[in-house]
């Protein structure tokens, strides 16, 4: 029998995720479907017990539902509950909800592995402090840079995330956590990852022009057909090399993938075809 499964969210018909989990399928020669359900607002829970019932096997969870996925898992794998926040549900046998959370896996495997860009002892400026940073700052942390510093529109934000997520920093020597506002950023660091919804609003966020000064890859979590204005910002300032989140969304989907297939597809095909 076919094994089901689908993304969820509203709006969803925009997402990408049917066309690249069919990819990976077909890629790895699995028999199953994929497909997109739009729940209303107050429908979510609903719409995945219904989808369990009928004999779906996983979900990818999108927004803005991923707060309730989290409420609604009954087990949690140690990154879904570090981000307060799941993306990825897998049906069990007894009928109990496993719920993950695969981007920031996404974020580090784009980063480190298509890009080339080894995070290690790296000095890193991470912008915002939503889910979005949320979700990537305990694999970033697990990559052992030598520092992260949360800069937010409102500080008292990224001070508290900053101080949340410091348990797990490695022996909490290895790196400096820390977090304040966009003006409190200062120099020095490597790698800039916009994780703000500046995509959105159409402009870049408000940092230092010194921030940009020793940065060697600006990484926007967002991604477009064309340039972010963050991205524009960076390659104005002379970032040599730049990137959106488009390869974040195919391997945190490969990353489902493979909790659910045990198989892990090869994304470069799958990254070129949605360029």
């Amino acid at each position: 029998m076919t094994d089901r499964y689908a993304v969820i969210g509203n709006p969803v018909a925009h997402s990408k995720s049917p066309a690249l989990q069919t990819a990976f399928a077909q890629q790895c020669g699995q028999d199953m479907t994929y497909e997109a359900i739009a729940a209303p607002p107050g429908d979510f829970i609903e719409a995945v017990r219904r989808f369990q019932r009928e004999g779906g096997k996983g979900l990818n969870i999108t927004v803005p539902f991923k707060t309730q996925a989290f409420e609604l898992a009954d087990a949690l794998t140690p990154r879904a509950k570090s981000a307060g926040a799941v993306n990825t549900f897998s049906f069990r046998s007894d009928g109990s909800i496993l719920g993950d959370n695969t981007d920031g896996a996404g974020l580090i495997r784009d980063i480190a592995r298509n890009l080339g860009y080894p995070l290690r002892k790296r000095r890193i400026l991470l912008l915002g402090a939503g889910g979005a940073v949320r979700g990537t700052l305990r694999p970033l942390l697990d990559e052992k840079p030598a520092e992260i510093f949360i800069a937010n529109r409102t500080a008292s934000t990224a001070v508290s995330l900053a101080r949340e997520f410091v348990q797990f920093a490695p022996l909490a020597k290895e790196t400096r956590l820390s977090g304040g506002g966009f003006m409190e950023t200062g120099g020095g660091f490597d790698l800039l990852i916009n994780g703000t919804s500046s995509g959105i609003s159409d402009e870049a966020p408000a940092i230092p022009d010194e921030c940009w000064q020793s940065v060697t890859l600006a990484y926007d979590m967002f991604y477009g057909k064309d340039p972010t204005p963050f991205l524009r910002a960076a390659q104005a300032a002379g970032v040599k090399q730049t990137s959106d989140g488009l390869g974040m969304l195919v391997e945190q989907g490969a990353e489902s993938f493979f909790l659910w297939r045990g198989v892990r597809p090869d994304t470069a095909p799958v990254i070129a075809a949605l360029r």
